[in-house]
């Protein structure tokens, strides 16, 4: 496969799930702020700045507003939804070749809410649900249009690396805050039902962290991901080695997965933010190595906010 469509096809799959994974967060924290009088708005947005990597924080009092303009709206964020959508466009239309007409329609259609001002105008929550819908409905039509060969690897890729490290920070804020923290963080996963029924209605926080993590048949769970991630880019090797790995991207995940699988909960719990932030860096380095085994002779991205 050319690169520039395998680089495509990859960075499709993060933005839309980077999309998706926002407005879910977004949706959650700003419903707890408006039930919950007793939370503090300034912190609460503070997270939300630190969840989703933005480093130059504002010294002034930061409200929900500025955060859904920072996280949303602004198309000149890189970390906004809307800068995510315009992305997954723009990797779609260098694409456009080999993407069934209802999948580029449908992702095309999502971004022309952006300049017409359709997107704007909607307001909380009414914005977070369209975006889960309209991330439902191009995932759905990619699972139902596109054949199983080395694009369809690609994106499942990507959008498994994004998940990984979304969720990843939503365990690591989860796990600095005080309360209970664990319940909305179930939520902005869409794990809150599937981590009663597996654990019997007994919430605690423990059990939320060890769902997210390490539950091996929830699709958005840490070890889910990376185990997805990692059957992508073994279907990418037309032989694999007799020994080791020789796709740097495949060592890097797969040692991250094991040793979240293999070590004890209770060492894992011990320093949550330490690993998580260490999960996150291993995202980031596979993410380069594929970008140097697998696109090496595309043109170079220009796009902000990738890793």
């Amino acid at each position: 496969m050319l690169s520039r469509i395998a680089e495509s096809m990859f960075w499709i799959g993060r933005y839309v799930e980077r999309a998706e994974d926002t407005a879910r967060i977004l949706d959650v924290q700003t419903q707890l702020l408006l039930e919950d009088s007793s939370l503090d708005e300034d912190a609460t947005c503070r997270g939300l700045l630190s969840i989703m990597g933005v480093e130059d924080e504002p010294t002034s009092a930061v409200g929900v507003t500025m955060v859904l303009d920072q996280l949303a709206y602004n198309p000149s964020s890189p970390v906004s939804i809307a800068s995510a959508l315009a992305a997954a466009r723009e990797s779609a239309r260098r694409a456009r070749e080999t993407l069934s007409v209802p999948m580029w329609e449908a992702i095309n259609t999502t971004y022309r809410a952006i300049p017409s001002g359709q997107f704007h105008a909607q307001r909380a929550p009414g914005i977070f649900q369209w975006v889960r819908e309209r991330a439902a409905l191009i995932n759905g039509t990619a699972d139902a249009t596109m054949t199983r060969d080395e694009g369809w690897h690609f994106l499942m890729l990507g959008r498994c690396v994004e998940r990984a490290d979304m969720t990843s920070r939503l365990v690591a804020t989860a796990s600095l805050s005080h309360g209970s923290p664990w319940t909305s963080t179930l939520r902005a996963c869409g794990a809150y039902e599937a981590f009663l029924r597996t654990y019997r209605g007994l919430e605690t926080d423990r059990g939320a962290a060890e769902f997210l993590l390490l539950d091996r048949l929830f699709p958005r769970s840490v070890v889910f991901s990376l185990n997805r991630a990692e059957q992508c880019l073994d279907n990418l090797e037309s032989a694999g080695p007799r020994a080791g790995f020789q796709n740097e991207a495949q060592r890097l995940l797969g040692r991250m997965r094991a040793e979240l699988e293999y070590r004890s909960l209770s060492d894992v719990l011990h320093d949550l933010p330490t690993e998580m932030e260490r999960l996150q860096r291993a995202c980031a380095l596979a993410t380069e190595a594929v970008t140097r085994r697998y696109f090496a002779g595309a043109e170079a991205l220009t796009w902000q906010g990738v890793v």
